[in-house]
């Protein structure tokens, strides 16, 4: 009876059927089609690919890591801002709420979020754009390349390979999550015409393996609208919180201003915690609904039958409909001078760009600074190869740990605060 009902879960597993739930549409990624590893194992009796996908992200350093990882703020500005980590499991909440709702593997979208920003430096943003320059010569930084990194070489926890060894369809997820990067021809497209494809990528001897020139799987484009989503409302929330600006500079905000008129009109008199919660909330809500909608539409449109025929429908299936793209629109645009440039936040900024550069500085020239696992390998290597090494070292630290490498250097290093 016991080895009857395992029998019956794996059936159950491989049939991409959940408890109590519906079975996956035909144009969901379906586990037991999988194209595998790069790395052949042995399948699991318990859990799909994407399970066990979705375990070896939570289980791994770099994961850990992003619980000291600058959002907006550095880590201890405050425990109540987000972190990249806090950041990372409410972009995974909300892409399982869409995977559900349009029947896609939850595993699989949830992987992918969890996933996203794996290559995340600390300081956030101001990391990545001082480890993007100080690496102009040595082929550049970009933080979503980077995640694909730390996925396929930088963690090094298996016996039998460098990497996760993550399945086929989580890595073209987590590589096309907001779109294809080349043509058919491979010429890169988009933001990487006249500057090539990100040598973090290119240095993956399977990358084009990965069908570059088509769409990600709905499951990928659910996780990265789903980031699109978290940051529009908690990014509100952080910067309300933080006195960057007021409840009433969002009355001319499309939706949100409508939000706040009808909570104050059915509350007079709540307090400013429980305003920014309710405001919040029905963001989420309201564009959660949107992106459900208006993907069922579009799905019926385009006729998918098969995860393939999402992968090459030419445009977005998981989207904002037009209406929550201007939303979408102007909320970033409200939130980009009063908070990501708000003078507060540059100042902070400004101090955390010289750390990474001071640090990079430091590294490229005294490699021997570096702990013994980061410097192996590395004699007679050429300055490119020593710069993506100092570049990784760097990009792997956490806020804290960047302040304290900084302090052991330096005799001037800046409060962040």
């Amino acid at each position: 009876m016991r080895f009857a009902r395992l029998r019956g879960f794996r059936e159950a597993i491989v049939a991409g059927l959940g408890f109590g739930t519906e079975p996956l549409a035909p144009y969901a990624v379906h586990p037991e089609e999988s194209r595998g590893r790069r790395y052949p194992e042995a399948a699991s009796p318990t859990r799909t690919p994407f399970q066990r996908d979705r375990d070896r992200i939570i289980h791994s350093t770099t994961f850990r890591r992003l619980k000291h990882k600058t959002q907006v703020f550095v880590f201890h500005e405050g425990d109540h801002y987000r972190t990249r980590l806090t950041h990372t499991l409410e972009v995974a909440q909300i892409a399982r709420a869409l995977a559900r709702a349009l029947r896609l593997n939850e595993d699989l979208a949830e992987a992918l979020a969890l996933a996203h920003d794996l290559g995340h430096t600390p300081f956030g943003h101001t990391g990545e754009d001082a480890l993007n320059a100080c690496m102009t010569d040595y082929g550049g930084f970009d933080h979503n390349a980077q995640s694909f990194r730390a996925v396929t070489e930088l963690e090094h926890s298996y016996a039998e390979f460098d990497g996760l060894n993550l399945a086929w369809e989580t890595l073209e997820g987590l590589v096309k999550h907001n779109g294809p990067l080349t043509d058919v021809e491979r010429n890169p497209i988009g933001r990487y015409v006249g500057k090539g494809l990100p040598a973090a990528l290119t240095a993956y001897p399977d990358i084009y393996a990965l069908d570059l020139h088509t769409y990600a799987s709905a499951e990928a484009q659910s996780a990265a609208i789903a980031d699109d989503i978290a940051y529009d409302a908690h990014d509100i929330d952080d910067g309300l919180r933080a006195g960057l600006f007021a409840l009433d500079d969002l009355r001319d905000l499309p939706l949100v201003g409508g939000f706040l008129a009808a909570i104050r009109l059915k509350y007079p008199g709540l307090d400013q915690h429980r305003t920014i919660n309710e405001i919040t909330r029905r963001l989420i809500t309201v564009m959660v609904e949107d992106v459900i909608h208006t993907g069922m539409a579009r799905l019926e449109e385009v006729g998918a039958a098969s995860s393939n025929d999402i992968r090459m429908a030419g445009r977005t299936i998981v989207g904002f409909s037009p209406e929550m793209e201007a939303v979408d629109e102007a909320i970033k645009g409200f939130l980009f001078p009063r908070m990501y440039r708000h003078p507060d936040v540059m100042r902070v900024r400004r101090d955390a760009d010289r750390v990474v550069r001071d640090l990079f500085d430091r590294y490229f020239l005294h490699p021997d600074m570096m702990p013994e696992e980061w410097r192996a390998g590395l004699e007679g290597a050429d300055d490119i190869a020593l710069a993506r090494r100092v570049s990784d070292y760097i990009a792997g630290m956490t806020d804290r740990f960047a302040i304290q490498e900084h302090r052991r250097w330096f005799d001037d290093t800046p409060e962040l605060r």
